[in-house]
This record gives structure tokens, sequence and C-alpha cells, in this order.
């Protein structure tokens, strides 16, 4: 079994009143041990205090995280992922951009709001080491429809250039609602190398989603999934944790939390 988790944990200097992150980094430590993920995608982590402070407390994890940016404030933010250290061995890592140029640092879509990146890693598990699949994260484009189009296409290329019996597990905030046209694009049961939402796979009626903006909005929007190849895994568990503390979120975000085996 591979428990994954996908995270948009807010970044630590926006000015959220009450859930300002020194307010709420103690719940997103809290909800992260409470699933124990052998996998998680965060999105919005700023290479700063606030990433500092995940790596302390998780520290039985890797880290893997780049700037999506050379310079400037917003330079910082991040979409890193964190595997156990106990559980799987890296093959391989690095990070693209989402734009035309995906191997140029800082490079974008034209219309992008921000550079926005994917980090990956190739691991293979401990007790298969017959076994190797590839982990994707990222953190779509928020103001384009167009651009979330294209990060979905380059995406998707990544993907099926690793072959049809690579198995791939992807986290993200996509910024774009389950049924969208990205999530259609890689949600593409045509494809070399199909992938499925695991959320909606066991919940096909159930409209929930995780964009809450601190509880204000009244139906939370569905932009972040957690996508499997449906050839390789079968989800045992899909959940949307929806703990506060009170007033206090962990995040403007619920994560949501699975569980997958190994298909035969």
């Amino acid at each position: 079994m591979i428990k994954v988790m996908t995270f948009n944990i807010r970044y630590g200097t926006a000015e959220d009143s009450i859930n300002h992150w020194d307010n709420r980094k103690h719940l997103v430590i809290e909800r992260i041990r409470a699933f124990d993920p052998d996998l998680l995608g965060l999105q919005e982590c700023r290479d700063d205090e606030q990433a500092q402070y995940i790596k302390e407390k998780l520290s039985d994890y890797q880290f893997i995280g780049v700037r999506r940016a050379l310079e400037g404030n917003d330079s910082v933010e991040m979409s890193p992922m964190l595997y156990k250290k106990s559980r799987f061995t890296e093959m391989a890592s690095s990070f693209f951009w989402l734009s035309d140029s995906p191997h140029i640092p800082a490079s974008v879509f034209q219309g992008s709001a921000f550079p926005r990146t994917v980090t990956w890693a190739s691991l293979q598990p401990h007790e298969n080491r017959k076994r190797i699949f590839t982990f994707f994260n990222t953190h779509f484009d928020y103001q384009s429809p167009s651009v979330q189009l294209k990060s979905a296409q380059l995406l998707r290329r990544r993907i099926e250039a690793l072959g049809a019996s690579m198995p791939v597990i992807v986290t993200g905030d996509f910024n774009a609602n389950r049924g969208s046209e990205p999530f259609r694009h890689l949600a593409d049961t045509e494809s070399l190398n199909p992938l499925s939402d695991a959320y909606s796979q066991l919940h096909p009626n159930d409209r929930q989603g995780t964009y809450h903006e601190y509880g204000s909005l009244s139906i939370p929007t569905s932009i972040d999934w957690v996508l499997f190849s449906s050839k390789h895994f079968f989800t045992r568990l899909s959940k949307i944790d929806f703990t506060t503390q009170g007033r206090i979120y962990p995040s403007d975000h619920y994560p949501i939390c699975v569980e997958f085996d190994w298909s035969s």
C-alpha cells in the first residue's frame, strides 16, 4: 500500500489575520502526521522559514523542491514533494517549468501569472525492488485556462514519454475543476498510460471540493487532485480532511488523502 497526500499549505507570508501561518503551522503538521502519508505533494511552500519548519518537523521525509523563479519575493515559492526515506530509494529526481522551454528556469507560457514548476522523482519501494514508479507534483497557473491546458498537455507528454509500463502518481493544485479541459486532458482513458482521479473514482457523485478560502466558500472548489495510472494501481481509500481547530484552518485548501494498492 502507498499512502499519498496533496496539500496546498498557503504561503507563509500571506496576511491572513487569524489564519496567519504562525497560527496554523502546527495544524499543517498535525494533519500530515494524522494521515502519515508515504508521498506528500505540497504547493505554495516558500523556500524560507516555512520550508525550514516543514523540514524540521518532517525530518523522516526526503524533501525535493526548487524555487519557481530566480529573483523577487515571489520567486521563493515551491511545489515540493516529500517521500518517506524508510520506504523508498530515489532512483532519479528533477524539475521542469510549465512553459514552451521547460528546461529553462523561471520560463513561462505566455499569459502565465507566475512561473510554475513540476517536481518529479522515480522511486523504488524497499519492499519490492522490482517495482519503480514516478511521482509528479505541481501547481498550475490560476489566471488563464489556456495556460492551464498547455500545462496539462506538457505534463501529459512527460508522462507518455516514460512509456505505458511506468506506474505514475500525480498530485497538485491545478486551479481548475474536475471536468475542466485540463482535467479531461490529463485523465484521458484513451492515452498510452491512462490516469484516473482517486477521489472521483470512489465518490463519483460527490461534488465536495478542497479550496474553501478559510471557510468562506459555501461550496469549495475541486481544484486539488490525486491522479494515478489505472493500469498499475487501484484506490483503497480517498478522502478530504475537513479538520479545523475552532476558527483556525490548517490552510485555505483542505488536503486530500489517498491509499493505493498495486494492481496484480
